[in-house]
């Protein structure tokens, strides 16, 4: 187990990957427990919106005595106006108790939402980099939106509504008692028939809960899908397709929401159905009961109020019992997200060490390298490795290039790089250092990546190119600004660097997102940079201009360059060939095209083009 405390998400441990599951308790009481445990750091909130709803309550329950007191004056033709004052007052109190404890109630549960939501996104933000190819991303937000206002629901209102809703109706009962006992068993009969029922129902309705928030967010993570791949959806004409398919989920979702309404729908028939059956039954019995001079007019009047007052804490008291097991349908997918094991913040236990050749390198560098792989082995799954041996190094302020096949492991050499994964076997070196000596934090502050995808955020391109680094100069701005030949692109833009260029870089070309990447990561001045196919957006002039920049790049960091175009490897100060995850050869140029077969036919063929965009690497 490893311990992390979590905002406002009741969990002082969160378990990690390989821990089983446990079993979840979905009783009633387990689920109220849990709801309490949620309101931690709320409780004096809650405590004065409970002591305000039964003052409220309390002034209620005394209505019924003032109510018959005027009732037994008015037969007696005694004055009656103090009385009816007196419940005029207690009315309005009792209106301005309850709307400043349901003000509370509203702004704890509002509270409660806002420190879940901090933290599930920090968490989420932090999960190992695994998690993210288990779990789809929009079902991951959907746990943050749509699971937690539904618990909002729960928090802000069913905890407090069946603790006062559960007070009232014992004050009520009492009082009903002492009125009536035989009325009073009436009733109570009527009443558990009704409770039998709610109860056969709760299972369900929870089971039904999990279900819909299950599919709402499978609804989300399909579109997200669809709209992320738009241009592909719409050039195959797959729109009814994927309409089709999302459909499914919205129906199933319906379906889901559907059963929970029947549920919930005879929940709340058999509560009224009690609550009017009992009020009928003490009408019918109370009223031949007065007329056989069994008791008063007055006494009926107040038990029939007080009846009528028992259906709003019981119906609460029910209704609050069905919304928590709504609700722990929603609790259960943020407790797993929760649980999601994040990137630790303490340098972690070293991998199995093997022993290895000295790295494939540039021969003569006496300084320490920037970046050294010794012998390294790694598997996104077990028993199916992608890297089997990989080393070399890099230098300070050296060019190496890695090229090889699609599916040799340079894009996984790149994921290790940036300790995004683990080794499973062998040594990654910082500056001389093992990386499971420092933090991974440590290790990526020294170390910038543009990849193909080039990740380009909504926002203005001053926000892009300075999200590393936010508080840069304009003057620092400018320098990467003509490293990067964006000048071009500033000057096209309405707004320059202020303007906005659209969701994912929309308003960009795929070679401008490229060159926006690089002057961001340029600006962090990194003692690393990885450039991952940096010419394959890019047009003949542009693609000699990058050139030119890398060799300018060079003179200030280390360069790692995953490469498919001969013009891109051929100014390298070192060349690593890749095969079937492991380093197969290295050199200069010149010196693979003499003496590595794999080499010349890397060149010879599509892989290592003169010109013309490269064949982008599938798979690791």
């Amino acid at each position: 187990m490893t311990g992390a405390t979590v905002p406002g998400g009741g969990r002082a441990a969160v378990a990690e990957a390989e821990d089983p599951p446990a079993a979840v308790d979905k009783s009633t009481l387990a689920a109220v427990a849990t709801v309490y445990r949620l309101t931690a750091g709320h409780r004096s909130a809650i405590a004065v919106a409970c002591v305000l709803t039964l003052v409220g309550s309390a002034l209620g329950l005394a209505q019924p005595l003032v109510a018959k007191q005027v009732v037994d004056a008015s037969g007696h033709g005694r004055v009656i106006w103090p009385l009816l004052v007196l419940l005029g007052a207690l009315f309005v109190v009792e209106a301005a108790t309850g709307a400043a404890g349901r003000f509370l109630l509203e702004r704890m549960g509002e509270g409660v939402v806002r420190q879940m939501r901090h933290g599930l996104v920090g968490r989420l933000l932090r999960l190992e980099m695994r998690e993210y190819d288990r779990h789809r991303g929009a079902d991951l937000i959907s746990r943050v939106t749509a699971d937690t206002t539904l618990l909002r629901e729960v928090v802000s209102q069913a905890l407090v509504d069946l603790v006062t809703g559960s007070l009232v109706a014992a004050g009520a009962i009492a009082l009903m008692a002492w009125l009536d006992p035989l009325l009073l068993l009436l009733v109570v009969v009527t009443v558990a028939a009704s409770a039998v029922v709610v109860a056969s129902l709760l299972a369900g309705i929870r089971s039904a809960s999990e279900h819909m928030q299950e599919s709402v967010g499978a609804v989300a993570a399909d579109l997200e899908r669809a709209l992320s791949a738009l241009p592909m959806v719409r050039v195959h004409r797959a729109e009814e397709r994927e309409a089709a398919g999302i459909g499914a989920r919205v129906d199933a979702a319906y379906a889901a929401g559907v059963r929970t309404a029947k549920l919930a729908s005879v929940m709340s028939s058999a509560v009224e159905l009690a609550v009017q059956g009992s009020f009928l039954i003490v009408l019918v019995v109370g009223g031949l009961r007065v007329g056989g001079q069994a008791g008063s007019l007055g006494d009926l009047v107040a038990f029939l109020l007080y009846a009528s007052y028992l259906v709003l804490p019981l119906s609460s008291v029910f209704r609050a019992v069905g919304l928590i097991q709504r609700g722990m349908g929603a609790y259960q997918r943020i407790d797993e997200a929760l649980r999601l094991p994040v990137e630790p913040t303490a340098p972690g236990k070293p991998p199995v060490r093997t022993p290895a050749p000295r790295p494939a390198g540039p021969s003569g560098a006496r300084e320490q390298p920037v970046l050294a792989l010794h012998d390294v082995h790694f598997g996104y799954d077990p028993g199916r490795p992608v890297l089997r041996g990989v080393s070399f190094t890099v230098p300070q302020r050296r060019h190496v290039a890695l090229v090889g096949r699609s599916g040799a492991g340079k894009s996984t050499v790149f994921a290790l790089i940036a300790r995004f994964y683990e080794p499973d076997a062998g040594t990654l070196l910082f500056d001389g250092r093992p990386a499971t000596e420092r933090t991974r934090g440590d290790c990526r502050r020294g170390i910038a990546v543009v990849d193909q995808n080039a990740h380009v955020v909504h926002g203005t391109l001053r926000d892009n190119i300075t999200y590393a680094v936010p508080d840069a100069t304009e003057a620092e701005i400018r320098r990467v600004v003509e490293l990067a030949r964006l000048e071009e692109v500033v000057d096209r833009l309405p707004g320059g660097l202020a303007a906005v260029i659209g969701e994912h870089g929309g308003n960009l070309s795929g070679g401008e997102r490229q060159r926006v990447a690089l002057a961001r990561a340029l600006l962090a001045r990194p003692a690393l940079l990885l450039l991952d196919e940096p010419t394959s957006h890019l047009d003949a002039i542009n693609e000699s201009a990058l050139t030119t920049v890398m060799k300018d790049i060079a003179q200030e960091c280390a360069l790692l360059v995953i490469a498919h175009r001969l013009s891109t490897v051929q100014h390298a100060d070192h060349i690593v060939v890749l095969q079937d995850g492991r380093t197969a050869v290295g050199g200069r140029h010149e010196e693979l095209l003499a003496g590595s077969a794999l080499y010349r036919e890397l060149a010879a063929s599509q892989m290592l083009r003169a010109g013309g965009g490269g064949s982008k690497e599938e798979g690791a």
